[in-house]
């Protein structure tokens, strides 16, 4: 069979390469030429038509998912849409393996993946907003402190809260900060800084035995509204233990009892959760907020890690206000992006 030219002619006589669109066709056209005639295409490829359904029930029953091995469950939710990297692979080997069985398998967990976070890829944000507000770990071993609350203060937020500062370094973030911000408290590793007065700063406890989170009333123009700040105990995946998560899982159970005795409306949490908003076991946080992200951001807004950003642990949540926007900031010296979102203050809450 003489071999096919991939040209088409010119009025003048002359030749020029075909287009893209044509050579998809054509590759298309020679793909199911294979095809056709082949009574084995739905006998081949069961193996992989069963491997794309347990992948699809694993996203669609994710919260099924037993945490009593491991944290098995909290491990899946956390990276859960990269599950869907799975998809683009099993349709290449569907093809390759030439089963229409796997093919039309491989559909299933397409469709959950999209279902749970096609959303995510529409740009959901908005314009104006009464509030920015924005949040950052800045990592103990920051090595240029100074830097980094230089670069989240050219942010714009309003209201700014950090994580993971060591004592010693608590008087440089103060001090870089001051021009932007004349408000401030720090209790424990974790600080708020406010262009608006702020009154009633107080710890709260998340059952760690040191501070890590807090609480405080800031006084905007829209009237007040309640800023927490937490740093949730780290998780760890050990080949010998799973997902550790039992300390985390406890001080987010006792965040969220903190926020449910919260008594102004308004209220707008900021910090490094150390969990995504799928993962179960933050459920006494995230039953009562919103994600700012998830109603106004554009993509996943993966914050962690800052080189290669693969979950959204950092997170912004509120209550009794309106989500606008949502984003990541750029990098700075730690090892987290900084995130931020604009949210509009109903005056009538």
């Amino acid at each position: 069979m003489a071999q096919q030219a991939y040209v088409t002619q010119t009025d003048n006589g002359g030749s020029e390469p075909e287009r893209p669109e044509s050579r998809l066709r054509s590759l298309a056209h020679r793909l199911l030429d294979g095809w056709r005639g082949d009574p084995r295409i739905w006998r081949r490829g069961i193996v992989l038509a069963v491997l794309a359904l347990l992948l699809a029930l694993v996203m669609l029953l994710h919260a099924h998912v037993p945490n009593g091995v491991g944290n098995l469950g909290s491990l899946t939710e956390t990276f859960l849409p990269w599950l869907g990297l799975a998809v683009p692979v099993l349709l290449l080997l569907a093809l390759i393996r030439k089963s229409a069985t796997a093919l039309i398998a491989v559909l299933l967990p397409a469709i959950v993946w999209l279902n749970l976070f096609g959303g995510l890829l529409t740009d959901r944000t908005g314009s104006g907003g009464d509030l920015m507000v924005a949040t950052h770990n800045v990592n103990a071993g920051n090595p240029d402190p100074a830097a980094t609350a230089t670069d989240v203060a050219s942010s714009g937020a309003d209201v700014l809260a950090l994580e993971e500062m060591p004592a010693s370094a608590v008087p440089v973030y103060a001090k870089a900060l001051a021009p932007t911000y004349k408000y401030h408290a720090v209790v424990g590793t974790v600080g708020l800084w406010s262009k608006y007065p702020m009154a009633d700063v107080r710890a709260v406890d998340i059952k760690l035995g040191w501070k890590r989170a807090m609480r405080a009333t800031v006084t905007t123009p829209q009237g007040p509204i309640a800023v927490y700040v937490a740093h949730l105990p780290s998780v760890r995946v050990k080949i010998e233990a799973g997902f550790t998560a039992r300390q985390r899982d406890k001080s987010a159970d006792a965040l969220g009892e903190a926020i449910a005795g919260e008594a102004l409306k308004r209220v707008v949490l900021l910090g490094d959760l150390n969990g995504t908003m799928n993962d179960r076991s933050l459920n006494a946080v995230t039953s009562q907020l919103r994600s700012t992200q998830g109603a106004a951001g554009s993509g996943f807004g993966f914050s962690w890690p800052a080189s290669f950003p693969m979950a959204r642990i950092d997170q912004i949540m509120v209550r009794g206000v309106e989500p606008v926007s949502s984003w990541t900031l750029p990098r700075t010296n730690s090892d987290h992006l900084p995130v931020a979102a604009r949210v509009k203050l109903d005056t009538s809450s």
